[in-house]
């Protein structure tokens, strides 16, 4: 306007142009950001399971309509408001709705039609979450028109709060703001004093502030951010948060579960031990066909009472399915559960065809404090009681058990030969439930009371082959990784030793028992619990406790979780990360990261990849902000030594909209580099540019504007047209030369991950031809006020443009030999 205002229109209507692209690159940077956080949103889609057409089918929580009969489990989030039908144990977490933080009691039962919301006790609704039990339902109400649709409506349009490193990257920038207003200062006074044409000091002004200030940071943040979270989902990685990927960085614990996350999660039954008897069974995973053979001399197991009765009980006692009608099996459900089944179907037991027989009338869904599980079956005027658990908590509930078809009564003897014959099983390496019966004849009373053991089922979950190396490299990446079970000890330690996490079967394993009061331990006490690599029989609090330890000790903690208890560990850590395969919606929910495969592998996949962005963030930060300094500095070293100004306000422009953009963004692309899990995690605190940073920022921008200088000092006696072109084409070569000094100090000086990112290659070349248009391209050289030089012209541009990249190699090799 300033430039219109005093008859100035081709510069005024050059500067309206270049802000006008200025701020398209800006809008479509913001759009390809929004767009790749759209896309990573819909890979963390909630499912739900329906009852159609007689059959329990999975949709997506979105597909659900009025009228669909909802069937959910302890851990499943709500998908819409929901009739209860049937229930057994049913409790819900309504907080997130009505404020009430204890879970809330839920059945069928009718209610009057006027209760208030907390109250009506027979309607489970959109957004919370089942805290136990089971249930089915129709649905009434979804998306909008349900009771949290109704309030999300009266708060649309509330802005959303700026990740921590958006607001790092705005508090960085308004670092610069002194230094500008100081440069701006300087430049205007000894302008003035000079005699210098006041619209030219003030055009010069403005475009330094525009040029000096990165106000695109956030944004261009935000895109890299979404697109390196676009590439972990390609390692099966989903994100929840954006600012946990600066966690990431900074992980020094990783504590993480067993099942699945470090063995494959393919469980199979392998023995059955019985009093004075034990069976071994072949087949892995779903294939149904197997045999039972002696465990002693390998011969056909005879299918006595016993045989039969565990195999009925781990049938009954269930919630999986499993299909072998097709060549490929199918199964939904717990693995141990499916596990179960297919030994079933081996022995000749099948679910439904039992179901027909003995339907089940009642369900006491498992429960983690008491690690086991009850179905009541009906049998004529008496009930069959099947339950399973761990067997600690089975055998001491047991006052009898089988031998053969016989009951024998339960001596304290006999008990703790039964838990021996456990922890040999544990120290195998398998997983170990108990199975047991009674029978009654009321529904209401204790499925924990008064059992007939029948045996120990022992099941392989075989560890994954890729586990190993991956904590290998933890180790060496300066991260400590602890495992944190609910199995045996024996189980949990046989299981450590085979993954590389312990290198002797003597290490200890801390009990969940012995963590009772670990607040308030100090000392020696508190460092063995530290020092400790492997938890065994743990609950959801204990996870708790063992998180806050380690926070308390300085450490970022990882945290692995899949149960509905679980979610208040995962909220704790510094990242939560939910199993996706396994993993409860609640889970998943309070997690800031989502393993798709369950892999402990994808954890360190993760770390690796926040790791790069967290480097690709501070690589492009720097080289703005030094190109940046850059260009203030050469008008201010002109200004206090007395030179004309050896750049015109629209040129700054110019360099601001091509320079800023492309090679900023291909910094943004840089995959793995040398040495990146070879170094210590990052501090917790730690600022996006440290004081080695801001060192390094300094040094590179006066570098350049001294070169830029340099050329307009050596060029005089040529017109000064001419030699303002010199300068502003050695600047900006200067600074396209500069992206190459963003290597890691670690890395080579040829093949780094810098010279071999292709989209580096691309922004130089767009850049030279930008660059080649500013000067030989009549209209833009005129706007510009730029002339083509000759052949001694472009001696001088190259070789002042590349004086900068040459002290910024060496200053890259000092720092590698220091």
């Amino acid at each position: 306007m300033i430039a219109l205002a005093y008859d100035k229109t081709l510069e005024g209507v050059s500067i309206v142009i270049v802000l006008f692209f200025n701020a398209v690159i800006g809008y479509v940077t913001e759009a390809k950001a929004i767009s790749s956080m759209e896309a990573l949103r819909r890979l963390t889609r909630i499912d739900a399971y329906v009852r159609r057409e007689r059959e329990v089918r999975k949709i997506p929580a979105r597909d659900i309509v009025p009228g669909d009969v909802a069937v959910l489990h302890a851990g499943d989030m709500v998908p819409a408001d929901i009739r209860v039908i049937l229930s057994s144990k049913l409790q819900t977490d309504e907080s997130a709705l009505t404020g009430e933080s204890v879970p809330v009691s839920k059945s069928s039962s009718a209610v009057a039609a006027d209760v208030p919301l907390a109250e009506r006790s027979n309607m489970l609704y959109k957004g919370t979450f089942l805290t136990r039990g089971t249930a089915e339902g129709i649905v009434v109400a979804t998306g909008m028109d349900t009771e949290l649709g109704r309030i999300s409506a009266s708060i649309e349009g509330v802005a959303e709060e700026k990740t921590p490193l958006e607001k790092k990257l705005d508090e960085l920038a308004k670092k610069l703001i002194p230094l500008l207003v100081v440069v701006a200062a300087i430049v205007g006074i000894t302008g003035y004093l000079r005699g210098l044409d006041p619209l030219l000091m003030v055009e010069e002004a403005i475009a330094l502030a525009i040029a000096t200030v990165p106000e695109g940071l956030p944004i261009v943040a935000t895109l890299v951010l979404a697109r390196g979270m676009l590439r972990m989902a390609e390692h099966n990685v989903l994100i929840n948060n954006l600012s946990s990927v600066e966690t990431l960085g900074s992980t020094s614990v990783i504590c993480t579960d067993k099942t699945g996350t470090l063995t494959e999660n393919k469980m199979t039954v392998t023995t059955y031990e019985f009093a004075g008897r034990d069976v071994r069974l072949t087949g892995l995973g779903l294939e149904p066909v197997g045999m039972f053979t002696d465990g002693r001399d390998g011969t056909t197991a005879a299918a006595d009472a016993a045989l039969r009765k565990a195999l009925e009980i781990g049938v009954l006692c269930n919630n999986a399915s499993v299909s072998v009608a097709t060549d490929t099996p199918e199964a939904m459900g717990d693995p141990m559960e499916v596990a179960l089944l297919i030994a079933g179907i081996k022995g000749g037991v099948e679910r439904e065809s039992l179901l027909e027989e003995m339907p089940e009338a009642r369900e006491v869904s498992f429960d983690p404090a008491v690690k086991m599980m009850a179905t009541y079956h009906a049998i004529g005027q008496e009930y069959l009681v099947a339950v399973k658990g761990a067997p600690e908590q089975v055998v001491n509930a047991c006052t009898a058990f089988m031998r053969g078809a016989d009951v024998v009564g339960m001596t304290p003897t006999d008990r703790s030969a039964w838990m021996e014959r456990g922890e040999h099983m544990a120290e195998s390496g398998l997983r170990v439930l108990a199975l047991a019966h009674k029978t009654e004849r009321a529904l209401e009373v204790d499925p924990y009371t008064g059992l007939t053991l029948i045996g120990l089922v022992g099941l392989m979950d075989p560890p994954r082959r890729e586990v190993r190396p991956a904590i290998e490299e933890c180790q060496k990446a300066g991260m400590r990784v602890i495992m944190i079970t609910g199995d045996h000890a024996a189980t949990a330690k046989n299981v450590a030793y085979q993954v590389g996490l312990i290198s002797s079967m003597d290490e200890p394993v801390v009990q969940g028992k012995d963590l009772v009061g670990i607040d308030t331990l100090s000392g020696e006490a508190f460092e063995t619990i530290i020092a400790a690599p492997i938890f065994a029989r743990v609950t959801p609090e204990n996870k708790l406790d063992i998180i806050e330890a380690h926070q308390r000790h300085g450490s970022i903690v990882a945290m692995t979780g899949d149960g509905v208890n679980d979610a208040p560990a995962l909220k704790k850590a510094d990242i939560g990360i939910a199993m996706g395969k396994r993993g409860t919606q609640v889970a998943r929910e309070a997690s800031d990261m989502i393993l798709r495969d369950d892999n402990f592998s994808s954890i360190v996949d993760a770390v690796r990849e926040g790791r790069i962005i967290f480097g690709n963030i501070r690589k492009f930060v720097v080289y703005l902000i030094s190109c940046n300094l850059s260009e203030l500095l050469a008008i201010l070293f002109a200004s206090l030594i007395g030179l004309p100004l050896p750049l015109l306000p629209l040129q700054i422009l110019f360099l601001n909209v091509i320079n800023d953009v492309f090679p900023a963004f291909a910094l943004g692309a840089c995959r793995d580099f040398e040495g990146i899990m070879d170094r210590k995690p990052n501090r917790g605190n730690e600022p996006i540019l440290t004081r080695t940073n801001w060192l390094e920022m300094n040094y590179y921008g006066i570098m350049i504007a001294l070169a830029t200088i340099g050329s307009f000092y050596f060029t005089a006696g040529m017109p000064e047209i001419e030699r303002i072109t010199i300068s502003f084409l050695t600047l900006a070569f200067a600074q396209l030369w500069h992206v190459f000094t963003m290597r890691e100090a670690s890395s080579p000086v040829i093949r780094n991950e810098v010279t071999e990112n292709r989209y580096v290659w691309g922004a130089l070349l767009i850049c030279t031809l930008l660059l080649l248009a500013a000067v030989y391209v009549p209209g833009v050289s005129a706007a510009l006020s730029t002339q083509p030089i000759d052949a001694s012209g472009w001696t001088v541009v190259i070789f002042m443009s590349l004086l900068p990249l040459v002290a910024g190699q060496l200053e890259r090799g000092i720092r590698r030999k220091a």
